[in-house]
C-alpha cells in the first residue's frame, strides 16, 4: 500500500499520498461529505494526474491548499446524444460567426480560464495547474478547443483524453454562447472521433441546459474502465484549423 489515512485538525480522516508512488486509494472510499473527497498530497506529474483520470478521479484546490483530489457522487455527464442545442442556441451561433479550432491555442485558453474565475469565484486553476496540465498537452494527453470570433479568441474549453472518455476540465467565454459553442464543438469533435462520454466532474445550471446529466460514481466508474482502453481516432484531435466542426 501506497498511501495511508490521516486524520485532519478538521477531523476528516483523507488518505494521505506517497510522494514516490502514484497509486491511489479506490475512488469508492471518497467521502460523502465533502462530497467525493478522497486523499491529500502528492503531486501534479503527468504520471500522477494520468493516474488519477484513469482511476475516476481528479485533482481541485485553491491557492495555498495542499492537493486535494476527488471522486464526486454522483458524477455529471454528458451522453453524445443528450446534447440539447435549443433554437436560440443555433441562432445565436450561427449570427456569431464564429471560427473552431482545436489544439491550437491550449495555453490562453487555459490562462484565460484561470484569470476569468480568479475575477469571479476564485480559481482552482493556479500556475502550478497551468503548469501541469500543459504538460499534458505537451504530450498529447490534454486537448483544448477554441473559439474565435474577428480573429480574437473569445472561448473555449480544455480537458483530458482517456480513451473513449473526455473529461472536461473548465471553459471560458469573452461573448455571449462562446462557451457553449466550444461544448458543442466538442461534441461533434467526439462523435466523430469515437469518444462516447464527456466527463463534467459536477452538474451545475449551465451544464444542465446543455444535456448533462448525473449518474452514480459506480455507474461512472464502470463506464470509465470500459472506455479507457478505447482506441478513438486520435488524428481529429492534432492541432489544426478544422472547417470541417459543426457545432449546431
Amino acid at each position: 500500500m501506497f498511501y495511508r489515512l490521516k486524520l485532519l485538525r478538521c477531523h476528516i480522516a483523507l488518505f494521505q499520498l506517497d510522494d514516490d508512488n502514484i497509486t491511489f486509494p479506490p475512488a469508492q472510499l471518497a467521502l460523502k461529505n465533502p462530497n467525493g473527497l478522497l486523499a491529500i498530497g502528492g503531486d501534479l506529474s503527468p504520471e500522477r494526474l494520468l493516474s488519477a483520470y484513469h482511476n475516476g478521479i481528479f485533482p481541485w484546490f485553491s491557492p495555498g491548499e495542499p492537493i486535494l483530489w476527488w471522486s464526486p457522487d454522483p458524477r455529471g455527464v454528458l451522453f453524445l446524444n443528450d446534447l440539447h442545442i435549443s433554437k436560440s442556441l443555433k441562432k445565436s451561433i450561427r449570427k456569431s460567426d464564429f471560427r473552431f479550432t482545436i489544439n491550437q491555442a491550449f495555453s490562453q485558453v487555459i490562462q484565460h480560464c484561470a484569470h476569468i474565475r480568479a475575477e469571479t469565484d476564485g480559481t482552482w486553476i493556479t500556475d502550478e495547474m497551468i503548469y501541469a496540465y500543459t504538460q499534458l498537452n505537451q504530450k498529447n494527453h490534454a486537448y483544448s478547443i477554441e473559439v474565435w470570433q474577428n480573429e480574437q479568441l473569445v472561448g473555449g474549453l480544455y480537458g483530458i483524453l482517456v480513451g473513449g472518455l473526455f473529461c472536461g476540465e473548465s471553459m471560458f467565454h469573452k461573448v455571449t454562447d462562446a462557451s457553449k459553442a466550444a461544448f458543442c464543438c466538442l461534441v461533434d469533435l467526439c462523435k466523430r472521433s469515437g469518444v462516447e462520454l464527456i466527463d463534467c466532474q459536477m452538474q451545475n445550471s449551465h451544464l444542465q441546459t446543455l444535456g448533462v446529466s448525473e449518474i452514480s460514481r459506480n455507474r461512472f466508474l464502470d463506464k470509465l474502465n470500459t472506455l479507457k482502453t478505447k482506441q478513438i481516432n486520435r488524428s481529429l484531435w492534432e492541432a489544426c484549423t478544422n472547417e470541417s466542426l459543426n457545432p449546431y
